[in-house]
């Protein structure tokens, strides 16, 4: 495989991602145990960088992982890969696992993490998703119970996306005994009467960064929001369905299981949304 002008950090280096190498005993590479962040650059700015960290800092919290540098140390390495890239919109992946060590499903006791981060050319949303939106099926959620933990341990959200793949659609739309919970790799909202409804904020999601961005931009621009559970029968008739995520931002669901979403084109509470999304971005301009 081919990484032209690809730069990573490992484990305190600077080096070409196509010469990184991480031991075939890594707890990350054995039993995926470790946990990951990826953040948006926007004119060579990271976006909800401060959110970003803070998850990151309670995932490792939730697996009994040291975080193995401080803020100041996190942005450096950002930076670093930002600069040494050199596109103008970026997206950064970081992850920490817990070390090398012997196989053994019990914490090693003196393992040191492994620390990774790169960074890649963020092609952002195309106009035709954007103005046309996306097509999504219903699945059920057959994922871990700890879906707030942003594990490196994706095997559930790989099958999800696959089956979505499979169906011609470009994301699932997953429940757990018969409530809404979020798409393969995004968060899922709901558009009913005009309010904004999303499930609540617990283990059974992983609440994205974009969570907090859309409903300060619901606050923001007057639109209502509620944090609820959701039931199937209410999204298979919303009259507005999006998905958020770092690298999708934000955009409409207009088909659902080959059914059209509400007129099924994007609506007006997405469209407003969506502007209140690019202000945000365009405000880290220099």
């Amino acid at each position: 495989m081919d990484f032209p002008n690809s730069i990573c950090y490992l484990n305190g280096e600077w080096l070409p991602l196509a010469q990184a190498k991480v031991s075939v005993l890594d707890r990350g590479f054995i039993f995926g145990d470790g946990i990951y962040e990826v953040v948006p650059v926007y004119y060579r700015q990271p976006f909800r960088f401060e959110q970003h960290l803070a998850r990151f800092e309670r995932s490792a919290r939730e697996i009994g992982l040291a975080n193995p540098l401080d803020r100041a140390g996190w942005r450096a390495v950002v930076d670093g890969l930002v600069s040494r890239l050199g596109e103008e919109h970026q997206f950064v992946y970081w992850q920490v696992t817990r070390g090398v060590a012997k196989r053994d499903f019990a914490f090693p006791p003196h393992a040191t993490p492994t620390v990774f981060a790169m960074t890649s050319a963020f092609v952002r949303p195309s106009r035709e998703q954007r103005e046309g939106g996306l097509a999504a099926v219903t699945r059920a959620d057959e994922r871990w119970l700890r879906c707030d933990i942003k594990s490196v341990s994706l095997l559930g959200a790989v099958l999800a996306r696959q089956y979505a793949a499979e169906q011609g659609a470009d994301e699932v739309v997953q429940f757990r005994d018969g409530f809404l919970t979020e798409g393969s790799s995004s968060n899922v909202w709901a558009v009913r009467g005009g309010t904004v409804i999303a499930p609540p904020r617990d283990r059974l999601i992983l609440e994205g960064i974009r969570y907090g961005l859309i409903t300060e931009l619901c606050a923001k621009l007057g639109i209502p929001f509620e944090a609820r559970r959701l039931s199937q029968a209410e999204v298979a008739g919303a009259d507005e369905l999006m998905l958020t995520s770092a690298t999708r931002e934000v955009l409409p669901i207009v088909r659902l299981d080959g059914q059209p979403v509400g007129s099924g084109r994007p609506g007006p509470v997405y469209a407003k949304l969506r502007a209140g999304y690019d202000q945000a971005i365009e405000a880290l301009r220099r």
